[in-house]
């Protein structure tokens, strides 16, 4: 495969999960910011997400305030934003364009679909209903995604796609988990219980682990053990382990002379999460591990890029 077909389809796949990771984080920041609270802590919500994203500078740059419609919007619809959902699906529909050829029928009228019917939403008055439009954008790349495992031989673009696709959602649980374990600072004894159940609750469903939560604990929700289900558990989709595993099969499978550092590193990582305890984890510092995880992740990015893509 041409490495420049290869660079396509990794970053078609990145740039549809981005938009997806993106829906959402303003989805749960969203309904947090619709309990009963003073105005400061709303603020620090979306602060929150500008932080995830290390966009705090971008933002100020085209906004005055920091609230629920100029961050929804810069994160939507903003053009000079570029990991905003517009800019992602944009770039998922160029990039699919390009390598029209490597891929089904199927796959790319879902994506070309997706980046035409967003165009049209975004003409309407989508903030009077915003929860409305995250869920579509999740649809759609639940859409992509199942459309591609079920229409596409699995051959080397397919594993390329897959790269994208688990390398960008491992980079945005360790972000979302990461802020959200910094900014709850507070002692036990100090929290309210109701807002912390529904504190943790958003989190766990931004990325559809509530019922999974439930069923593998079976008990009230605790930080600790949401760290230990989207950092350790194999058997969840979104956690850090089962993505990189999933990201070392598909790595193993486009492997060449020249990868073998990059699939390496992924090796050493994919052992870390195989075999670590999330007690050992909290007790180093829980924040300076998913720094660290995000080095990495990075790191096997660029060595991806530097291995097969243009």
């Amino acid at each position: 495969m041409l490495s420049r077909t290869a660079d396509h389809l990794y970053w078609m796949a990145r740039y549809v999960e981005r938009a997806e990771n993106t829906a959402r984080l303003l989805d749960i920041a969203y309904q947090t910011t619709l309990q009963p609270q003073a105005a400061i802590d709303a603020e620090q919500t979306w602060r929150s997400l500008l932080s995830i994203s290390e966009l705090n500078a971008l933002h100020a740059h085209g906004y005055t305030s920091v609230d629920a419609r100029s961050v929804m919007k810069f994160f939507v619809a903003d053009e000079s934003n570029l990991s905003s959902i517009f800019n992602c699906l944009r770039a998922a529909r160029e990039n699919a364009r390009a390598v029209r050829g490597a891929l089904t029928t199927e796959v790319w009228e879902t994506t070309n679909q997706t980046w035409l019917e967003f165009r049209k939403l975004l003409k309407a008055d989508w903030l009077r209903d915003p929860s409305a439009l995250f869920e579509w954008v999740k649809y759609r790349s639940h859409l992509s995604r199942g459309v591609t495992v079920g229409t596409m031989l699995q051959d080397e673009a397919f594993h390329f796609i897959r790269i994208g696709s688990f390398l960008e959602r491992a980079d945005n649980t360790a972000r979302l988990l990461d802020v959200k374990f910094y900014d709850d600072s507070e002692a036990p004894s100090e929290r309210d219980a109701a807002r912390d159940f529904y504190y943790w609750s958003a989190v766990l469903r931004s990325v559809s682990g509530f019922e999974i939560y439930r069923k593998v604990y079976s008990n009230v929700i605790q930080p600790d053990k949401v760290a230990d289900l989207l950092i350790l558990r194999q058997d969840m989709p979104r956690s850090l382990a089962h993505c990189t595993s999933r990201l070392v099969g598909n790595l193993k499978r486009v492997a060449n002379p020249q990868s073998a550092e990059t699939l390496r590193r992924a090796g050493r990582l994919e052992a870390e999460l195989n075999f670590g305890r999330i007690d050992e984890i909290l007790a180093t510092g829980l924040h300076n591990y998913l720094d660290d995880f995000l080095a990495k992740v990075a790191d096997l990015g660029g060595g991806i890029s530097k291995d097969f893509l243009v």
